[in-house]
């Protein structure tokens, strides 16, 4: 079986509170954009499970591969048979895209769908909670609010569709160590919620992505790659997640600026 894991921008970020356990509180709408990277699950002769990837080089241990911690957690309650997982990686890493999130969060429900496991999304979400923050998103994989450690979502009326989307990856990966490590946490004068019920024209004034406050001033590039966004005819532009991924959404498909070809860009619809 074949699925294609999307991935998602963060239409807001505020890093509202440090936790007891380490991580921190946030307030976000996440929303799927169709750029995704390639997920096959297959019965194999195997006696073990075996994983290859293709595409983007994945850095680290491949026994550790999100998708295969996926795996791993669901055999710890039904009796799976060993597979063979493939990834083409396309989305790049540390992006603040959530691409690794995805790939896990879709390797569940492939897995859920080939072996009848009959789990609904709910109880997918608890399996995806337990693999990284933003995993449990890619389960239901549509606009939400989300809060605490962006694992606990609300319903919101963000609707984009017909708009147009260009994302600017500018060849650099930022650890989520790295991003957290320039950040104060606070509470928004106006919850984020509120703002993002107000239109789009408007966001530029009002929604904020507060790891562009100490990562623009390090890694001065992706502000001026906001800044031409804009330019080139934005309505909204900011940097997703964690970075350094910055993204413009558009009312019309925009020529990508001269500025950008030596960067990793993706344009499409929402």
């Amino acid at each position: 079986m074949i699925a294609f894991p999307t991935c998602k921008i963060n239409i807001g970020l505020c890093i509202t509170a440090k936790r007891p356990d380490g991580f921190h509180n946030l307030q976000s709408c996440f929303y799927p954009v169709e750029w995704g990277d390639v997920l096959e699950v297959i019965h194999t002769p195997e006696t073990k499970l075996t994983f290859t990837s293709s595409g983007l080089p994945i850095p680290g241990d491949p026994t550790q591969n999100l998708c295969i911690r996926a795996y791993e957690l669901l055999r710890q309650d039904f009796d799976l048979p060993p597979v063979q997982i493939h990834l083409h990686k396309i989305v790049p890493i540390g992006a603040g895209l959530g691409g690794g999130s995805a790939d896990a969060a879709f390797a569940l429900k492939l897995l859920n769908e080939q072996f009848s496991l009959n789990l609904s999304g709910t109880q997918l979400e608890g399996y995806a909670r337990l693999l990284g923050s933003d995993c449990a998103f890619f389960i239901q994989n549509r606009p939400l609010y989300c809060t605490e450690k962006g694992d606990v979502f609300s319903e919101i009326t963000v609707d984009l569709s017909g708009y147009h989307i260009m994302l600017v990856y500018p060849n650099l990966a930022i650890s989520t160590a790295e991003a957290y490590a320039g950040i104060q946490p606070r509470q928004p004068e106006i919850a984020l919620y509120d703002q993002l019920l107000s239109p789009i024209n408007t966001w530029q004034n009002s929604i904020h992505n507060d790891f562009e406050d100490s990562l623009f001033l390090k890694y001065p590039d992706l502000a001026r790659i906001k800044n031409q966004l804009y330019e080139t005819g934005a309505i909204y532009a900011s940097m997703s997640g964690s970075g350094s991924t910055v993204y413009g959404i558009f009312n019309a498909p925009a020529d990508v600026p001269n500025q950008f070809s030596t960067y990793c860009v993706w344009k499409g619809k929402l």
